[in-house]
C-alpha cells in the first residue's frame, strides 16, 4: 500500500482544510517545496499535491510550485483539487504530474468526464469521489443523482481504475479514516486510495488489511501523531 503525504497549497503556503471547507484552514508551512523535499528524505514514493486556489477558484495559481515539486527526483506526484475543466486538467498534466485526480463534479457529467479522460489518458487519471454519509457530494454544492458505485463504474468504463475515496465529514479532523466506505469500492474492481481523517497508524494498518492500494495522510503527519517512517512500516 502506498502512503501519500498531502501538500495542499494556498497562497503559496501549505494548509489543511477542515471538512473540505475553504474558509476553515490551518497553515503548516510557508515553503511547500521544502516540505516536499522533507517527505522525499523520509522515504515516500508518492506525494499528493493540490493547488487549493485553483480548486476553489480564488483567482490564485500555485502551478509553478506544483511543477517544481513534480520535477523532483525519486518521487511521483498526483495532482488533485476537484479538477473538472479541460484547462485545469491540461495544466495539471503538463505540470509533470504522474497522475491527475479528476473531481467528483466532473464524474457526474458523462460527456465532460469522457473529454477529460481523453485529454489526459486513462492510465494517467484517477477519480476522486467525495462523500457525505456514504453518498457522493459536490464541494461547491448541488445534488448528485448517482450513487458511489455508479461513479466508480463510470470511471472503470472509461479505463480509469484508481479511485480516491474521501469522506468530507472526516477531512482534516483526524477522527479516523472511513476505511469501511473505501473497502466497499474494492469489490467493484477499483484500486482504492482512502483520504480524509487518518488519525493514526491503526487506520493505515486497517486500510492495508482491507485491500486498499493507498492512503492520503495530512494533518496527522503535520501535527506529529505519527511519523512517515511509522506510516511506511504499516503499509508494507
Amino acid at each position: 500500500m502506498q502512503i501519500y503525504p498531502a501538500i495542499d497549497i494556498k497562497g503559496g503556503r501549505v494548509v489543511r482544510l477542515l471538512e473540505g471547507e475553504n474558509l476553515r484552514e490551518t497553515r503548516y508551512s510557508d515553503d511547500p517545496i521544502a516540505q516536499a523535499r522533507q517527505f522525499v528524505r523520509d522515504g515516500v514514493n508518492w506525494i499528493h499535491v493540490v493547488d487549493m486556489d485553483r480548486a476553489f477558484g480564488s483567482g490564485g495559481d500555485n502551478m509553478e510550485v506544483v511543477r517544481q515539486i513534480a520535477s523532483m527526483d525519486d518521487v511521483s506526484i498526483q495532482v488533485g483539487g476537484d479538477i473538472s475543466d479541460i484547462g485545469w486538467a491540461r495544466d495539471a498534466a503538463r505540470s509533470g504530474a504522474d497522475r491527475v485526480v479528476l473531481g467528483t463534479s466532473a464524474a457526474v457529467e458523462p460527456q465532460l468526464f469522457a473529454s477529460l479522460v481523453a485529454e489526459i489518458g486513462a492510465q494517467k487519471c484517477a477519480l476522486a469521489i467525495d462523500t457525505h454519509g456514504g453518498e457522493p457530494a459536490l464541494r461547491k454544492g448541488g445534488m448528485v443523482k448517482e450513487s458511489v458505485p455508479d461513479l466508480v463504474n463510470r470511471a472503470l468504463d472509461y479505463g480509469v481504475k484508481t479511485i480516491v475515496y474521501r469522506n468530507l465529514l472526516r477531512d482534516g479532523l483526524v477522527s479516523g479514516a472511513d476505511v469501511a466506505g473505501a473497502q466497499r469500492i474494492v469489490g467493484l474492481g477499483a484500486d482504492v486510495i482512502v483520504a480524509g481523517g487518518v488519525s493514526g497508524t491503526d487506520d493505515l494498518c486497517r486500510a492495508a488489511a482491507a485491500g486498499l492500494v493507498g492512503a492520503i495522510v495530512g494533518r496527522a503527519i503535520y501535527e506529529g501523531r505519527f511519523t512517515l517512517q511509522e506510516a511506511l512500516e504499516c503499509s508494507r
